[in-house]
């Protein structure tokens, strides 16, 4: 057991600079969705950190999930929508979106405050709130660094977490770098790419330990199609940056912001030297693995090996077409049936 502390505030909507539970049912209402009977907004104080979560449920006592957002620094309260409306979740279970340690319009001290180690010993905390608060184990539902995170905290929350679903998890993060770094060469000589060269030259060779650096090679890979099919790093930008205006106010979005780039600081250089093979998680509940056949952030013996290499009662492994590194945004529909497939499992 480790040592966190965890207290809820169920006032948390009252003193948010922006109320998306009651804009989003009045969105809900006049396009003829299916009302939440649960949209509630709750403000956690975990270890020191105060740091909201959204439940989301079309109805009483359905299974939980947890979110856990691929980073790092990333919010995720500002995408509780488009969560919504590509995969539907919240129709058959009730759905837990959280803004980790210093995300969103946290204080910069809890930015700050930011380490891999405390993120896993925060996601420990939730997922044994989410745990008793529900009265139900939890299906954890993690993105990318999320995923990694996911798999290494259910390690120890055995009690807590009935199965997780692990879409595109970093586990070698030179392997991935190093594979990236490929793709982006190769993409230069085969689109003979005049914008494309002189970028590259300035990204660099790997590792990207700054927030400069991760963000331009985001950039590179959005316009590439290896983040979201179909949408270039503008789109995405401008999604990004309207979905956290409307969560958190004008103010709030450059809070956001600031912090990511704190958070950024801080952990990419932790996270240069990821290794997920080394002590890889032993896991007591099923595991479904889900990676994009586009994803260029994820070489093919990742695929392969990490699966392998942590240990699991149950486990799936599936490789979606024309799919990038977010693929339940990609490919929903697949995605979904994943879940519903993981709600029978104890």
């Amino acid at each position: 057991m480790c040592g966190w502390d965890i207290s809820a505030n169920r006032k948390a909507n009252d003193d948010y600079t922006h109320n998306p539970v009651f804009t989003l049912c009045k969105r809900r209402a006049r396009a003829g969705m299916p009302q939440f009977v649960i949209d509630k907004t709750i403000r956690l104080e975990i270890n020191g950190s105060s740091q909201r979560i959204r439940l989301c449920a079309e109805r009483e006592g359905l299974p939980p999930i947890l979110v856990v957002q691929a980073g790092p620094g990333f919010p995720l309260l500002h995408e509780v929508k488009k969560f919504q409306q590509r995969l539907n979740l919240e129709k058959d279970f009730m759905v837990s979106y959280w803004d980790q340690r210093g995300c969103g319009i946290a204080s910069r001290q809890d930015a700050k405050s930011v380490s891999l180690q405390q993120q896993l010993d925060d996601l420990r905390a939730v997922l044994h709130w989410l745990k008793n608060e529900t009265g139900q184990t939890v299906i954890a539902f993690g993105i990318s660094l999320g995923a990694t995170l996911a798999l290494q905290a259910s390690e120890y929350e055995r009690d807590s977490v009935r199965a997780v679903v692990a879409i595109s998890p970093d586990a070698h993060t030179a392997s991935s770098d190093a594979a990236v770094s490929s793709f982006l060469r190769a993409q230069s000589v085969i689109a003979k790419n005049r914008r494309l060269s002189p970028k590259l030259m300035k990204l660099g060779d790997p590792p990207y330990t700054t927030p400069a650096a991760f963000q331009l090679r985001a950039s590179l890979l959005a316009d590439l199609g290896g983040i979201e099919r179909g949408k270039k790093f503008s789109a995405l930008l401008r999604e990004t940056l309207l979905g956290l205006i409307g969560t958190y106010g004008f103010l709030g979005m450059a809070k956001a912001m600031r912090n990511m780039n704190l958070i950024q600081r801080k952990l990419l250089p932790q996270l240069a030297s990821l290794d997920l093979f080394t002590d890889p998680p032993r896991l007591l509940m099923p595991v479904h693995y889900i990676f994009g056949e586009q994803d260029p952030l994820i070489p093919a013996e990742i695929v392969k090996q990490l699966p392998e290499a942590i240990t699991s009662p149950e486990k799936t492994v599936i490789l979606i077409s024309n799919a990038g590194h977010m693929v339940h945004f990609d490919q929903p529909e697949v995605v979904r049936s994943i879940f519903l497939s993981a709600r029978h499992e104890k």
